[in-house]
């Protein structure tokens, strides 16, 4: 995820507006976690745009009539820069002095049920895809895939998110950023409690000041997630919670990243704690939420 990390005048308008031309501005200065380059340019009145996904549009229109509201970027509409649409929110990054900023991958899967179908629908073997599964472990292919070179991507996707913690407690942390400008991305093998912990400790500085203000923050979004009508109704696949503090205590998270979130048919809803089987669409996001909280908890001095 990229954010820009300037403070700039709030943005006033609240709207879904039609698209709007955007006057470049002089070059920011950016903090880079985890993202892809490109996907996300400074916009004007301490606003972010991030290339236009149709899905994630629709998200955020519903989100900005939910209860969750409070816990996700507003929504400023569709805007053009070169030729290219955007969909425009706030910069979370602008009330913060030199924050250190975390971004965790929620859910017990980052791949929608949908790509799994059309992955059976089309069993064509990846060689791109034996690649990257052999370079972070030469021993998992099989004996067959190891004669072919190549595997399917049913069987990547799920072997991937069996790697990290996403499988074992819901949840992974994909990369993070301290005030000091030390950056930490490498969590692709980090699976346990006790790896996990270590790894929070380290962005948080062992502060417990830092885990208390996180704490409320996130026993708020449970508690707001639970009763949410966008949540109940909605797959929600590869979205993040983005962690920021800085140097004078203040400390907030958001839910970020809606692109491959899915409306569910109508007589379907989910818990979001119910253990994932194929066809059932459940994600394990308030299941890895509990965990988190209970880590963050744990992380406390004993009173």
């Amino acid at each position: 995820m990229f954010y820009e990390s300037s403070a700039w005048k709030k943005h006033k308008s609240c709207g879904t507006s039609p698209l709007l031309p955007m006057t470049p501005k002089k070059p920011q200065q950016w903090l880079q976690v985890v993202g892809h380059a490109g996907s996300f340019h400074v916009g004007d009145y301490g606003t972010l745009l991030k290339r236009f996904c149709e899905g994630e549009q629709q998200c955020y229109l519903r989100l900005m009539e939910d209860v969750l509201r409070p816990f996700v970027p507003a929504y400023h509409g569709v805007v053009q820069r070169d030729e290219q649409n955007y969909n425009m929110i706030d910069n979370l990054l602008t009330h913060f002095n030199r924050p250190a900023i975390m971004d965790c991958k929620m859910g017990s899967r980052t791949y929608l049920e949908g790509e799994l179908l059309v992955a059976r629908e089309r069993p064509q073997p990846r060689k791109d895809m034996y690649d990257k599964m052999v370079a972070v472990d030469p021993e998992a292919p099989t004996d067959q895939e190891r004669a072919q070179q190549a595997v399917l991507k049913t069987r990547y996707m799920q072997w991937r998110e069996t790697l990290s913690s996403t499988t074992s407690l819901g949840f992974r942390i994909e990369g993070f950023r301290k005030s000091n400008e030390e950056c930490h991305t490498n969590f692709k093998r980090t699976k346990s409690r006790e790896q996990v912990m270590e790894a929070l400790d380290n962005f948080i500085d062992s502060n417990t000041h830092i885990v208390w203000g996180y704490l409320r923050r996130l026993k708020q979004l449970r508690q707001v997630l639970e009763a949410s009508d966008f949540f109940r109704t909605h797959e929600v696949v590869g979205s993040s919670l983005l962690f920021l503090h800085d140097w004078t205590g203040r400390t907030g998270v958001w839910m970020i990243d809606f692109g491959k979130s899915e409306a569910l048919p109508a007589h379907l809803t989910l818990d979001h704690r119910t253990p994932w089987v194929d066809g059932n669409r459940e994600d394990g996001y308030l299941w890895g939420l509990d965990n988190l909280i209970d880590m963050l908890a744990n992380m406390l001095p004993l009173t």
